[in-house]
């Protein structure tokens, strides 16, 4: 009886000590006397205490920073470049066997992979070059990442340039560069704006001074026209009268200033004058008859 008790408690000892759990987000590979045996997916899973062993790999996305390194460009300036790269473990279980058995920690190897392509691409192109091609740099890391690492079990999700920083001398350069050619936009973008005020400035004087001069032009024929008119009528309307008609229009001025004018006796412009006061003139003979 105390054999048998034994031999329960040693069983259920044991059976409780081989048991795995392997959570969804990890595939299991387990190993027999160091040799692999089966594969374990996501649940419940046991393993012989002692003679195996399971080893649980991570399937999910991760990331690995390939660490900040001085670089030469091709313009022969260091420049600090970083990465970053984003991978997981295929899970399916030829995939997971590689990882572990065709590889040598996987996520080192990727970063010093990562590091040297990054000086293998960085180094053919100018610093400029290099912060301006920075899409072209993550899908040539990306391509050769993912060549290289194609028996690993590996997929490569994406690589992500961090940054590339040149000296700091350098960069001051760079800044005053940039922000010359600002300033150089700047003042061309002022001078066409004043130009083209100028312009409009002058297009507006030279349309006034148009209006001005049509207006001129308008107005002496309107005068002429007027002229043209009162001659028609006097030659018309006053044939043979048109010395008195002057005379009547210069004593019409001059009566409008009370001025005393001499008018000569025994003329047409006598009568005139004097129909216009409402009286008319006295004869010689009348005025002598009177004065006896």
């Amino acid at each position: 009886m105390n054999i048998l008790t034994t031999i329960i408690i040693a069983a259920i000892v044991i059976f409780f000590a081989g048991i795995r759990i392997v959570r969804p987000t990890h595939r299991g590979l387990v190993e027999r006397l160091g040799k692999y045996n089966r594969f374990a997916s996501p649940g419940f899973s046991w393993v012989f205490p002692f003679i195996e062993k399971m080893y649980q790999v991570n399937t999910t996305e991760q990331m690995v920073d390939a660490e900040p390194q001085e670089i030469i460009t091709n313009d022969n300036l260091n420049a600090k470049v970083d990465a970053q790269v984003y991978f997981k473990v295929k899970d399916n279980e030829e995939s997971v066997k590689s990882s572990q058995y065709n590889v040598n920690n996987y996520q080192w190897q990727i970063v010093n992979l990562a590091r040297t392509t990054l000086r293998n691409i960085i180094g053919t192109l100018t610093l400029k070059s290099a912060n301006s091609e920075r899409g072209k740099i993550n899908a040539e890391l990306h391509d050769t990442l993912c060549h290289e690492t194609a028996s690993w079990g590996l997929e490569i999700v994406r690589t992500e340039l961090k940054e590339i920083d040149p000296p700091k001398d350098v960069q001051e350069t760079m800044n005053k560069v940039v922000k010359a050619e600002n300033e150089k936009i700047a003042a061309i973008d002022y001078a066409t704006a004043t130009e083209t005020a100028a312009d409009g400035q002058k297009r507006a004087e030279i349309k006034k001074a148009e209006g001005i001069k049509q207006a001129r032009i308008l107005e002496a024929e309107g005068e002429a026209t007027a002229i043209k008119l009162v001659n028609e009528a006097a030659e018309h309307y006053f044939v043979g009268n048109a010395q008195v008609l002057r005379k009547l229009e210069a004593v019409e001025k001059s009566l409008q200033n009370n001025a005393k004018i001499v008018v000569p006796a025994n003329t047409e412009l006598v009568n005139v004058i004097g129909e216009m006061a409402g009286f008319l003139p006295l004869k010689k003979e009348a005025k002598e008859k009177e004065g006896k």
